[in-house]
């Protein structure tokens, strides 16, 4: 009975979209939030601003745009294994310094989780 209780329950988790960060983002939407990163970041051309591209970021290792010069914190976060994929940009986007202590990005992160998964559905659109 126990067994059969605990695999339901697995299952109803697998199967619930406000679970992990699985969920599938609106790409029109997350072009609206991706405003509040416009000042310091583009995503439709491969051109460092007051913050690097985000043109081609998931799959990228942070710290690792070429040209843009990083906080230290960055680049050793890379050098340690970060790689930009969902799971990472969620926990970035939802507080950067937390992420990565001692970030230079100044931005304090998104605290809508659909807002969060709308601006990566958006930077997935751009892929390099």
């Amino acid at each position: 009975m126990r067994i059969a209780v605990v695999a339901l329950s697995f299952s109803a988790l697998l199967l619930c979209p406000a679970v992990g960060q699985a969920q599938e983002g609106d790409a029109e939407a997350g072009a609206t939030v991706f405003k509040k990163c416009s000042a310091c970041h583009v995503v439709d051309k491969d051109q460092n601003r007051v913050g690097p591209s985000l043109m081609g970021v998931i799959g990228r290792t942070a710290g690792t745009h070429a040209d843009f010069k990083y906080s230290n914190a960055m680049v050793d976060a890379g050098k340690n294994g970060l790689v930009w994929d969902e799971a990472t940009l969620h926990e970035y986007l939802r507080d950067p310094k937390a992420k990565v202590k001692g970030t230079k990005m100044v931005f304090p992160g998104l605290k809508k989780d659909e807002e969060i998964v709308n601006v990566i559905a958006y930077l997935k659109q751009h892929p390099k």
